[in-house]
């Protein structure tokens, strides 16, 4: 009997047969999901649905759905080869730059104080993320 469990990168079988190849189902891809960038990407969509609920801000979904398509392509990219960060930092930048500036404006938490935050945070560790590891040219 041959038993197989497809994770999200990893496919591992169980072979109670003797002598089968126990090795052949053994990695499909070694990537690390960056799941930090992909709940950046939730809480970006999420934000830009829950403007268009509560107040019918067709701006709020159109840029949650520009900017939560942008960050998710970036945590693919991330996700698929960790030095590719560019995409992921340039958006968590525009959003934390634009988010920063209208909670500066209007001094409430919600929504820019929170999205300005996260999006700081992003910046932050995909920094370090340039600075743990060189560059390969």
């Amino acid at each position: 009997m041959f038993v197989c469990v497809l994770q999200p990168q990893l496919v591992l079988c169980n072979s109670s047969v003797p002598g089968s190849p126990s090795g052949m189902f053994a990695s499909v891809s070694n990537m690390s999901v960056d799941w930090a960038g992909y709940g950046y990407t939730a809480l970006i969509a999420s934000g830009g649905v829950f403007g268009y609920v509560k107040t019918g801000s067709v701006t709020s979904i159109a840029a949650g759905a520009l900017f939560g398509g942008l960050a998710g392509l970036g945590a693919y990219q991330v996700s698929n080869d960790p030095n590719n960060i560019w995409v992921s930092l340039a958006t968590s930048g525009v959003v934390s730059g634009l988010m920063g500036n209208r909670f500066y404006r209007s001094r409430k938490f919600m929504p820019a104080g929170l999205m300005a935050g996260a999006s700081l945070l992003m910046v932050g560790k995909l920094g370090m993320t340039l600075l743990q590891k060189p560059q390969e040219s």
